[in-house]
């Protein structure tokens, strides 16, 4: 399970994120993965963007409340 991807503010928008994400996918595939799972939430859109660009497919998404906030958080697979 893919825990947690944080780029610092000054460090977004310059493909870090894609890239973070392509290592890791690659780094499951060389250990013999059979799939990733992540979490985010909806709100997130840069994020679930490069998800979904690197082959993983929502699902499931249910209201939670968190942070004080009500949010909808999204679970995503990739299977490899």
């Amino acid at each position: 399970q893919l825990r947690l991807l944080l780029l610092e503010p000054h460090a977004r928008g310059l493909g870090l994120g894609r890239r973070l994400v392509r290592e890791c996918s690659g780094f499951a595939r060389a250990a013999g993965y059979k799939h990733i799972t992540l979490w985010t939430q909806s709100a997130l859109t840069a994020a679930r963007t490069i998800y979904a660009a690197e082959g993983y497919q929502l699902v499931h998404s249910e209201p939670l409340h968190s942070f004080g906030q009500q949010v909808t958080s999204e679970r995503w697979e990739l299977k490899l």
